[in-house]
Parts: structure tokens; sequence; C-alpha cells
């Protein structure tokens, strides 16, 4: 079965463009097959989410598409074996598709649809019993492989870290109190967050024209492995959790806004609904698998656009002169503090490693946690908490860093540099507005 599943994930199609006479109809009956292939591709992964109640994000496509509430998901073995068989047939009429003539925004298409069947076949892969390495895994569910680091590489971004962090005492210890300054006040979380997100949005709305009656709703929720959440639900609306376990630092009201909300998730999500699935009618764009290249592209560009929608100094100014006097904290160190982040945001490939090494069996819980506090200089609850993500989530973990590694070279080797800010937003525009994967980004 392993073997099976290295060859399709070594496999590649491609389809030729053409500005011939007949490229016209030939597009037709590219996107007649493709549509064909798009509903099998639904089908599958609603019935794959039988087995996996995390494995299903968002779906707001066709009701006659859902499984039946009657039609058990089978025994194990037999249901994921034509499960997995199916996948196998939709990626054989892929490949039967490739000698269509087609233009750009299909090849697009296709890719997409590719690598997304890939990961669902990996997912079915793993289901079934199936072991991966964390590598193996990511490339397998994401198309992306995350660099590998020692403990040397965090040691000096620690020691730098070291050296402008004020008080006494061990590191860990001297950044929590730091950080305790800036946790905002429950009573005030909603007011800040909910002002953090008007900013996000009126700045979105500045460059990116959003769908009409676009709209949130914000809830506040517990004992999640997870800080913040989109829900996306379909029409335009996305329902945004935020997990209140651990206290919330003056920095995470701008994070979630943007990351969780525009231009983020929210954004994306819509951009998605309006450009592919009402636009165009490509129904595949309905159903979002978790685990799946999707979902790098969707975290990676969700972390860029934190730097997008504030660019330069601009949050540091509109947090001191609006959200920090809000929480009621005192902004006169906000550079230290933001300096401070900066650097311990260089860590996030800690996380990473701790990852990679729980699934690939070489640490126990207790090793991975210590390796978090120690060089991602996280708190033992948040190290718990990082864990339990870890634990659930397995190498989705390098969507965040990676995948906002790959949006910002992209958009970089493209000419959205800090000097041509409109350049940059066209270009963010076009990923989250488009079929990406990230493959398509590495090769720009």
């Amino acid at each position: 079965m392993f073997l099976k599943l290295l060859i399709l994930l070594s496999a590649g199609s491609f389809i030729f463009i053409s500005c011939s006479e007949e490229k016209n109809n030939s597009i037709k009956e590219f996107e007649k097959k493709m549509d064909k292939i798009a509903e099998g591709y639904i089908k599958l992964v609603l019935n794959t989410g039988k087995y996996d109640p995390d494995y299903v994000d968002a779906y707001y496509g066709p009701e006659e598409l859902k499984p039946s509430d009657r039609d058990p998901a089978g025994s194990d073995s037999a249901g994921l074996k034509k499960l997995y068989d199916d996948s196998g047939t939709l990626l054989d009429m892929l490949d039967s598709a490739s000698h269509y003539e087609a233009d750009e925004i299909n090849v697009l298409r296709y890719k997409f649809l590719y690598k997304q069947l890939l990961a669902v076949r990996a997912k079915l892969f793993m289901l079934r019993g199936g072991r991966l390495s964390f590598d193996q895994e990511s490339k397998a569910l994401y198309d992306a492989s995350a660099p590998k680091h020692d403990a040397f590489y965090f040691k000096k971004i620690i020691d730098e870290l070291d050296k402008e962090l004020p008080g006494n005492g061990g590191i860990q210890t001297r950044l929590n109190n730091f950080k305790k300054s800036y946790i905002i006040p429950k009573e005030k979380l909603d007011t800040v967050l909910h002002t953090a997100i008007a900013e996000c949005r009126k700045r979105t709305l500045n460059h990116i024209k959003l769908p009409h009656g676009e709209n949130f709703k914000v809830e506040y929720v517990t004992g999640k492995p997870w800080g913040g959440y989109n829900w996306y639900k379909g029409n335009f609306f996305s329902l945004i959790q935020v997990n209140t376990d651990l206290p919330v630092y003056i920095d995470r009201a701008v994070d979630i806004a943007a990351h969780e909300g525009y231009p983020g998730h929210h954004v994306y999500n819509m951009m998605i609904e309006s450009r592919l699935v009402k636009n165009r009618g490509w129904l595949e764009f309905t159903v979002y698998p978790l685990f799946s290249p999707q979902s790098l592209v969707a975290e990676g560009s969700a972390n860029y656009g934190i730097n997008v929608v504030f660019p330069g100094d601009s949050r540091i100014k509109f947090e001191k002169e609006i959200l920090f006097p809000l929480a009621g904290l005192d902004a006169s160190k906000a550079e230290k503090y933001y300096k401070i982040l900066e650097l311990t945001s260089k860590l996030s490939y800690a996380g990473n490693e701790a990852a990679r090494n729980y699934i690939d069996g070489r640490w126990s819980k207790e090793q991975t946690i210590n390796w978090l506090i120690k060089y991602s200089l996280m708190p033992p609850e948040h190290a718990e908490k990082h864990f339990q993500f870890i634990e659930k989530y397995r190498s989705y973990v390098i969507n965040y860093n990676l995948g906002e590694d790959l949006v910002k070279e992209y958009i970089k080797k493209n000419g959205g540099t800090g000097e041509n800010p409109e350049l940059r937003w066209r270009l963010f525009e076009k990923i989250i507005s488009t079929p990406q994967i990230a493959s398509n980004l590495r090769k720009r």
C-alpha cells in the first residue's frame, strides 16, 4: 500500500496551453470532465470525514452531494478500502484529462485538484493504519516539507534575545515576567478585539473589493488546543472563535483580527467562494478538507496577511495609539515589546522540530514539552497546550511558518516588496482568489 502511495506522490501531470482555434471547445470539454471529477472529490472528502471528525473543515455545497445520515460509514476496513480505491479512480480520471488544452486558470484548477486528491488518498492510507514519518506526512498532505534546524540554531536566537530582556534570572522567567505587563484584561478583550477587526477590515477594503453582505461573529471558547479558529459557513459568513484558556496578550488582538478575519481566513474563504464557486461554478471549492495542500496556502496567507494589512511601523503606531489605551496598558515600552516578539517569532520552527521528533517516535511527551519550554521559550502551560495541538493535528504545524515563508517569498520574488505595497496587495489577492498550492508558489 505504501509503495503505491509513493508512486502516486511522485506522479506528475501537465496540460498543454494553446492559442489555437479549437482552444475554446477544448476548454469546455476539459471543464465538463473536471466538473464530474469535482463531484466525486466532494463525495470522497465528505465520506472520509465520517472516519475523522476534524477532517472536513467546511462544506457549503449542494445538499445532494452530502452522504446520508442513514448511510453508515461501514466497517473500518471495508469502508476505508472503498474510499481509497475511489481516490485512485478519480486520480486516473484526472490523468486521462491531462491531454486537454486549457488556459492558465484551468491549469491551476487541475493541479490543485490533483494535489488535493493525493492528500485525500494519503489521509485514507493513514486512516487504514499506514505509517508515515513527519516529513512524508507533510509532503503527502500539504505538498511541502519544512526545513530542519538543530538546537544550536535556536540557541543563537535565544542568546540574542537574552541580551534584550530586562531583569534577573533565567531567560524563560524574564520573558514571562516582561510579557505579563501586556495581557489584555478579560473584561476588555471583546472591545479590543473588535476594534482590531474593524481596523483590519477598513484597511483590507482599501485594496480588495469584498462581497456584499459579508459578515462574521466572534465567540469566546475554552478547552481547545488552538488559540483562534475560523469556521467558514458559506454565503460570505464566518464564525470566529477565540480560546481564552490562556492569557491573551495585546499583540494577539491584531494577530487574530488579521489571521482569522481580514485579510486572512475570512477573506480567503470569501474570495474562493465568490471567484471560483459563484463566478465559475467550481464546486470542489465548496468543501475544505483540513489536512490538505489548501491549508498551507490558507494558513500561510493568513499569517503573511498580518504584515500586508499593517506594513512597516503602522502596526505599532495603531496599537500604541488605539489598542494599548483600550486595554488599559502602558504603551511607553511598545517598541521594546515588539522587538522581543520579533526575536521570539524566529523560534517558531522549534515547534516543527518538537512535532517532527514526537511524531517520528524519537521523543516522549515529556521530552517534547521540555524542548518547547527550552527552545520555543513557552511557559509550561503554553507548552502543554502546544503539545495538545501537535498530538491532534500532527504535521499541520508546518502550515503556519513554512506557509508564511512560501507566500512571502512568492510575493517578494514577483516584486511585492515594501517599496511597492500596491503590487504586494495585488499579488496577495491573486493567491487568495485562485487555486494555489505550495508547488505553484515555489516555482515562481
